[in-house]
């Protein structure tokens, strides 16, 4: 299994939990990794385990172990984090038969809206697959950290690699050549309605701001935590927004990149980001941002990029979001210092690189 141009196929096997086509960063963090390696000659088998992940049941558990146990032993295993973690029973089973890495988006404890008790079986569980994996691949220098302190990885198993980004000519992005209208100023926030993502937050936060000409748009999955979604509407009504604030439930990615050209700023009140592919994108858009430090967040957007407060800080972050609304200079000053940020991150092909890189040492060790 070396490589292509010697006439020996390079077999990788990549495991995912749930649908591989899912709108979130980390499955399409996961699809441009696969779509890039293939085109650099790998020949990938993909393994879905299903639904239920990361609290999966026995049948779930039963139904990974029957699938995995029986491929081809030697060939090295690329598995999701978000399945990864939750099986420290079988993962030993597999580093016996295979080079296994863990790629992860980031520590699953960390997700928002878990009792104390799912954040101790996570931590628990996880830290012990991870004992097991040859390498561990982490999408950013934050999440790494947390590899290494919390999860004792060692230092040497872990790989840094930034999810890439699109880049695009400056003619290309619209917010960076159109004038200031006198419509409203277009919000518009990316995220699957989660509780680490902070949508009610940021409803709460536009509360005060109704006297000023703004719309919000959210665009994300709405049936991954069906009462993070109840909540969300909930606090829409409660502070009288529905005729300012519009949900759109998950959107194709031509659907996507349109909101990113019809908006003035995007906005997002997560409590914690691995890595936050949303922020890149935004960036690559030429989209001021408006957020929180929480996790990587405030390593991949620059000063020069965005309004960073401290996360669940309501006011601050109302604040924030009344500044670059009021301000049509400054958001565009920071408009062109999202694009030149977005300039400095990695390309996809730089990053599926590094994957190739490791994959290529790992077959050789």
């Amino acid at each position: 299994m070396t490589n292509g141009v010697l006439g020996v196929v390079k077999k990788l096997i990549f495991v995912f939990p749930g649908d591989l086509a899912s709108l979130t960063g980390g499955y399409a963090y996961d699809r441009r990794v696969i779509e890039g390696l293939q085109t650099s000659g790998w020949q990938i088998q993909l393994i879905s385990l299903g639904e239920g992940y990361p609290f999966p049941n026995k049948e779930q558990l039963a139904k990974a172990a029957s699938l995995l146990l029986q491929l081809e032993a030697g060939l090295p295993m690329l598995v999701d984090g978000l399945a990864f973690g939750v099986l420290p029973d079988l993962v030993p089973l597999l580093a016996a038969r295979h080079p296994v890495i863990s790629l992860v988006h980031h520590p699953l404890a960390l997700e928002s809206g878990h009792s104390p008790e799912q954040v101790r079986m996570l931590q628990e569980s996880e830290k012990k697959s991870l004992m097991h994996a040859k390498r561990v691949v982490a999408n950013s220098p934050k999440t790494a950290c947390d590899l290494t302190g919390f999860y004792e990885v060692p230092v040497q198993h872990v790989t840094v690699v930034l999810p890439g980004t699109d880049r695009f000519a400056a003619h290309q992005i619209p917010a960076l050549t159109r004038k200031p209208s006198s419509g409203p100023v277009q919000l518009l926030s990316v995220g699957a309605v989660i509780p680490r993502k902070g949508f009610h937050i940021l409803v709460e936060a536009l509360q005060p701001l109704k006297s000023l000409s703004w719309t919000l748009t959210i665009a994300g999955d709405v049936t991954r935590d069906p009462p993070a979604y109840v909540l969300l509407q909930e606090v829409i009504r409660r502070c009288s927004l529905e005729d300012r604030i519009h949900v759109l439930g998950a959107v194709s990615s031509p659907e996507l990149q349109n909101l990113y050209a019809k908006s003035d700023v995007f906005v997002l009140a997560s409590f914690y980001e691995g890595y936050g592919m949303v922020f890149a994108e935004a960036m690559a858009n030429g989209l001021p941002i408006v957020s929180t430090t929480g996790g990587a967040i405030a390593d991949t957007v620059p000063k020069q990029a965005g309004v960073l407060v401290e996360p669940g800080q309501v006011d601050a972050l109302s604040d924030a979001i009344k500044l670059l609304i009021e301000n049509d200079d400054y958001r565009s000053l920071l408009a062109q210092g999202a694009r030149s940020a977005a300039q400095q991150q990695p390309t996809w092909e730089e990053s599926v690189q590094k994957f190739d890189q490791l994959l290529s040492e790992l077959i050789a060790e």
